[in-house]
């Protein structure tokens, strides 16, 4: 097979093309822009374009497919050329179901989760010796790339994104793969860019649950009351339902126990969404064969997936952990974990706004009390992101009334951020950094390491 792909650098499209490299495929590619670590692990496999940028003399008749990444635009030179030679084109979740269509395919959705529960079953799975492919959002300890495909493996676990497929595909890229088993971990309105009203997103879970596979099997959190809502009123019986909700569970001195009926069994990771996600892993590995004194074992190692409440630093008075939460859903539930796992200590959390939908003016009234939880609440915006988003002005007024907080303090100097922050009087006391990005440039290793000192 001679694949191609347009957009060759981004995080799922590097690894998807690594993966198709190592099973043997001729893969070509090219991008207008490679940052690391795409860049550094493309040319180990001799996969780094020669030169920046869209040239169509990259696009002939030879080529068995075209994969459109979401960074390149609709009228992408060698898009055209694809498409005058009457090439086939493929959105890459539309080339994972075309090369897992025999396979046994587990689906995780929801609008929080769904990389800390993909990672979850990875893990048990790989520890109890069951071959499978996978596609996850972040890089997994034991992992070398987050796209595995191969020839040979029954079952593949796919993270699930509701973002749109591809510049000429408008589809939420979960609608495509066609789960034999599936989760959703919850639905909280987000990518209000796409999604312009709630109705609007809460409808496409209803489509994802119209495309799991006859005899299918969905395990659902029905401590999510719009989930509950929308599964139990869904008409289609064509698939069997479960809903999951906490186990059983204990919190001393800063480690969390699960009581299962096999006994006691301490966990590296923390925080009640973390044992949801955890419970509905467990329900997908029992249907792959994996046994609960089994899953319990395996997971009692696992330590998270990459900046899902990670552990930056630590000593015996005070702990730095970062998270990629932006989402009010995920800020409320990260920040409740902190303070429930270190109830005796000072929390002060900070997150950044930085997605399109963090930063509109309209969806701010989402984060009313999502922080409440904090001792101290920072919150950070850049002014100059909303200019290069191209939205409408916020100001500090309105943010501190949107988080609707008593504890909230309002920055938009990332550099006064961190001198706030090593001012702090850190004993017994611990830090919480959450964004997608970096507030502006701010090294987390680095401030951690000041924090402890």
């Amino acid at each position: 097979m001679n694949v191609h792909f347009i957009s060759i650098g981004g995080s799922a499209m590097h690894n998807l093309a690594i993966a198709l490299h190592k099973k043997g495929y001729k893969v070509t590619g090219s991008d207008d822009e490679v940052f690391e670590p795409s860049k550094s692990r493309l040319a180990k496999h001799g996969l780094l374009p020669e030169s920046i940028g869209w040239n169509p003399e990259n696009i002939h008749s030879e080529l068995d497919a075209v994969i459109l990444g979401m960074h390149a635009r609709a009228d992408n030179p060698e898009l055209i050329k694809a498409k005058e030679l009457g090439l086939k084109i493929y959105s890459y979740p539309e080339y994972i179901y075309e090369q897992s269509k025999d396979k046994t395919r587990v689906v995780i959705g929801g609008s929080h989760g769904k990389t800390t529960i993909t990672a979850m079953i990875l893990h048990v799975l790989h520890q109890c010796n069951v071959d499978c492919d996978y596609l996850v959002g972040a890089q997994l300890a034991g992992f070398d790339t987050m796209v595995r495909i191969t020839k040979d493996a029954p079952v593949i676990i796919i993270e699930g994104d509701e973002y749109l497929s591809s510049p000429i595909d408008r589809r939420p890229k979960f609608h495509l793969y066609k789960a034999n088993l599936a989760i959703l971990s919850g639905i909280a309105w987000d990518h209000i860019n796409v999604f312009p009203t709630f109705e609007n997103y809460v409808e496409q879970f209803k489509i994802f649950l119209d495309t799991i596979e006859p005899k299918g099997f969905l395990a659902y959190c029905e401590l999510d009351a719009e989930l509950k809502k929308l599964v139990q009123s869904y008409p289609n019986t064509h698939f069997e339902t479960v809903g999951y909700g906490l186990p059983k569970f204990k919190v001393e001195n800063g480690v969390t126990t699960l009581l299962t009926a096999d006994g006691d069994v301490a966990i590296e990771v923390f925080g009640e969404h973390n044992l949801m996600n955890m419970n509905g892993a467990r329900l997908i590995c029992n249907k792959l064969g994996v046994s609960d004194v089994e899953f319990y074992k395996a997971i009692a190692s696992f330590k998270g997936a990459s900046k899902r409440l990670e552990l930056v630093a630590k000593n015996d008075q005070t702990a730095v952990y970062k998270d990629f939460a932006h989402s009010p859903s995920k800020l409320k539930a990260t920040t409740a974990a902190m303070k429930a796992q270190f109830p005796e200590r000072k929390l002060i959390a900070a997150m950044e706004l930085h997605t399109f939908s963090s930063l509109n003016k309209n969806f701010l009234k989402e984060y009313d009390g999502s922080m409440a939880t904090a001792d101290e609440a920072l919150v950070y915006f850049n002014h100059h992101t909303i200019e290069h988003k191209k939205l409408e002005p916020i100001s500090e007024e309105q943010v501190k009334e949107a988080f609707n907080s008593d504890n909230i303090q309002v920055f938009t100097d990332s550099k006064k951020l961190e001198t706030y922050l090593l001012a702090q009087k850190w004993k017994n006391a611990n830090l919480l950094l959450m964004s997608s990005g970096n507030f502006d440039g701010i090294d987390f290793k680095e401030l951690a390491e000041k924090v402890l000192n």
